[in-house]
């Protein structure tokens, strides 16, 4: 009887310490469902906000990428492909998305009218990842060709463009730090390659996984980077010198998908919760508008960074968990899936009165 008090009281502790890390108080869920937007036929790969939060852009196997309202779900802008788009990106003022194909492609749209401004050629295979630099300056692209490639970019309209090379596989991932001085990738080849943007030079590089590493994050306040692949662990690595400082270890197959909370605090990651063969046996006994039996959903995690305690799972995907994406005021999550739906969830990131 004592040992089960002791334990009870332990696991109290432990819940209470988590949540007073986070501001928040005992048993505040820091996230809940809002609404679906499932507009899309075919899986989904990714999804964006657009830097006010008031816009998403979601993109997938079905070659169009949809540019749509948040507040009503309401598609602006139907943006047509030849081929499958696995990547998009809002640049830092919200005046254009880039889009990356199948097609070897990137295509840099406007947002206010959809009209194409610029494409650039140069990837010799899919591109699989995009992301522009804070001050919107340079867009940096990586695939299947092994090569990460950085244009600089004015008005939406590409310039020089340079080749940074390094990388043995497919590269599935980047991340550009806060301040835009640094700049990492990493890929099928699971090492983390870490560069200085202003020379384009390798600084360092980190064998990081056992696996492919699928997807690196920055903390806003720029002292932590988050990687996590298809060893199931989420790693995170101080900037300052490039060690290991923690490591998250849920019971994902997979992480494809990681996004910090504005403040640096919590850490939120999205994947692959079950084997092929499992997730393909739940995906066709589900109804494709959301999941309706918690046992069969796939699960999005939320963490604590500075004690690595569990804080909530978000359940409600039937199928894996490709991109996650959060508005710049932390208010807003947005997650995409290969069962053709982008879920909104409404965040709680203050205490209650």
């Amino acid at each position: 009887m004592k040992n089960s008090i002791r334990t009870l009281l332990t696991l109290t502790l432990v819940l209470f310490i988590s949540a007073c890390s986070n501001d928040l108080p005992l048993g505040a869920k820091i996230a809940k469902y809002h609404n679906s937007f499932a507009q899309h036929n075919q899986q989904l790969w990714e999804v964006a906000f657009s830097p006010d939060g008031e816009l998403l852009a979601s993109a997938g196997v079905d070659k169009v990428v949809k540019i749509w309202r948040r507040k009503d779900n309401k598609v602006l802008l139907n943006l047509k492909h030849p081929q499958g788009v696995p990547a998009v990106a809002f640049s830092p003022n919200g005046s254009f998305l880039a889009t990356g194909s199948y097609d070897n492609l990137i295509r840099i749209w406007r947002v206010s009218d959809g009209s194409l401004v610029d494409t650039l050629f140069g990837n010799n295979s899919t591109v699989w990842q995009l992301t522009y630099s804070p001050d919107g300056t340079k867009l940096a692209s990586g695939g299947v060709d092994k090569v990460l490639r950085v244009w600089d970019i004015a008005q939406g309209k590409s310039g020089k463009m340079q080749a940074l090379t390094g990388h043995e596989g497919d590269i599935w991932t980047i991340a550009f730090s806060p301040d835009g001085k640094t700049m990492v990738s990493s890929g099928e080849d699971a090492v983390i390659r870490i560069w200085d943007v202003d020379s384009a030079n390798e600084l360092k590089s980190l064998s990081a996984h056992d696996w492919a590493v699928l997807t690196l994050a920055f903390s806003p306040d720029g002292k932590t980077l988050a990687s996590g692949g298809d060893d199931k662990i989420v790693r995170l690595w101080q900037t300052s010198n490039w060690q290991l400082i923690g490591e998250l270890d849920g019971d994902s197959q997979s992480v494809y998908a990681l996004v910090f909370s504005p403040d640096s605090k919590t850490l939120i990651s999205g994947g692959r919760d079950k084997n092929a063969l499992g997730e393909a046996l739940q995906y066709h006994m589900k109804d494709s508008s959301g999941a309706k039996d918690d046992d069969n959903e796939v699960t999005i995690r939320l963490w604590d960074v500075q004690s690595g305690q569990f804080l909530q799972a978000l359940s409600r995907h039937s199928n894996d968990v490709r991109s996650l994406a959060l508005s710049y005021d932390g208010k807003w999550l947005a997650s995409a899936s290969e069962d053709k739906n982008v879920i909104i969830w409404s965040m709680n990131t203050q205490p209650s009165k």
